[in-house]
């Protein structure tokens, strides 16, 4: 077995496939962490607790995503789902961050 990453159209075994998934997981970890950095700066920025929950910039966040999902010939309903709650949890966290830098 090589160390070497296959796209996915280059993988001739179930070992290739796992590889890439997990390298690719590690990818997307790294980048929620840039995203998460993100809400820290909005708590940080934000003067009011109640300007953290935004329902309209929820529901356009959400809808960039199905959008791209759509371009990208993905499902866009689970993509819609997956914001919705990577949203929810961005709101809660940045609530957190909030309340801890004030509190």
């Amino acid at each position: 077995m090589s160390d070497k990453i296959h796209l996915p159209d280059e993988c001739q075994t179930m070992a290739d496939v796992r590889a890439g998934i997990d390298t690719l997981d590690a990818e997307i970890v790294a980048l929620l962490a840039r995203r998460f950095g993100y809400m820290r700066a909005a708590a940080r920025i934000k003067t009011q607790r109640a300007d953290v929950r935004d329902e309209a910039r929820k529901a356009q966040v959400i809808d960039n995503a199905r959008k791209v999902a759509a371009q990208l010939e993905l499902p866009d309903d689970v993509i819609a789902d997956i914001w919705e709650r990577l949203v929810e949890g961005s709101i809660e966290y940045e609530l957190t961050q909030w309340d801890r830098t004030r509190g």
